[in-house]
């Protein structure tokens, strides 16, 4: 069985702050498992990707920039008949914003939020809405807090002035600012549907955005098993299983809600631990054999 693993022409910009190359270690540690197992760049032009029996979507992290060409990019490899994990159908679901109205449909806690189309205006009515002083509007496609921002009674007018420019080019989402993001955002890890590990990352002070290049900080704490059965509820929603899926999410009253639910590029904190690798390797197997 060939196997690829696929990612993006590295850019520091897109560096998830650590020392460890996670997908060389990830490539490393598959083909000393016996494995057959090369990297791949999804936009390479040269990559016959028909010659693959697997191919594993792990790092495009320059997706969003260039979507219309990943989602082509995704129609073909769905036509060539090449097995695909994530499954194409869940990528594609997956890389616009709006699934979060699909998760919340299912009844799951899910931050709440709203949706201005393309070449709309945010309004002041959203404070009401929402019941805050404070909203955060993102792009509906978007990765790394690519233009966020946040946006107070105080500043409304200045920061809607320079949404309205942005709305021009997509669609955007608008939510209410949840103040228990400054205790941390929670990653939990799983691979094949079985949990695997979490991460805790904090952003820094007077700041809410968690990326390490805006001064977060990540660290590995032990969690609840609640919230470790109350994260994977959402991958229980699915209609196809993954071979990874990070569950992204704040505690409000010791109860998970979701931020993110990340099926196409999730850094993966495996971090070199032969533990978590073997997690990794044992699904890709039950999802291979």
């Amino acid at each position: 069985m060939k196997i690829t693993i696929t990612g993006y022409k590295k850019e520091e910009r897109f560096s998830q702050g650590v020392t460890n190359d996670e997908d060389t270690e990830l490539i490393n540690f598959l083909i000393n498992k016996g494995l057959d197992v090369v990297p791949t760049i999804w936009n390479d032009p040269k990559v016959v990707w028909s010659s693959y029996d697997v191919v594993v979507i792990k790092s495009p992290w320059d997706y969003h920039n260039h979507l219309n060409e990943f989602l082509n990019w995704l129609n073909s490899l769905k036509k060539s008949g090449v097995r695909v994990l994530n499954p194409v159908e869940i990528i594609q679901w997956n890389s616009d914003k709006h699934y979060l109205k699909d998760v919340a449909e299912k009844g799951l806690p899910v931050i709440p939020a709203e949706y201005l189309e393309k070449g709309s205006v945010l309004e002041r009515l959203f404070f009401n809405h929402f019941n805050t002083e404070k909203l955060v509007v993102k792009p509906c496609v978007s990765a790394g807090a690519q233009n966020t921002i946040t946006v107070s009674k105080e500043n409304f007018d200045e920061r809607s002035s320079e949404i309205e420019i942005l709305l021009k080019e997509q669609d955007y989402m608008v939510q209410p600012f949840v103040e228990e993001i400054k205790n941390g955002e929670w990653s939990f890890l799983f691979f094949n549907g079985k949990y695997s590990h979490c991460s805790l990352k904090m952003p820094k002070q007077g700041d809410f955005r968690v990326q390490h290049y805006h001064g977060g900080s990540i660290s590995y704490p032990v969690p609840d098993p609640l919230h470790i059965e109350q994260a994977g509820l959402y991958l229980k929603s699915l209609p196809q299983e993954t071979l990874y899926a990070r569950v992204d999410g704040v505690l409000i009253n010791n109860s998970f809600h979701l931020m993110e639910l990340e099926l196409i590029e999730p850094y993966l904190f495996l971090n070199g631990d032969p533990g978590l690798l073997e997690n990794y390797y044992q699904a890709l197997i039950a999802l291979t054999k």
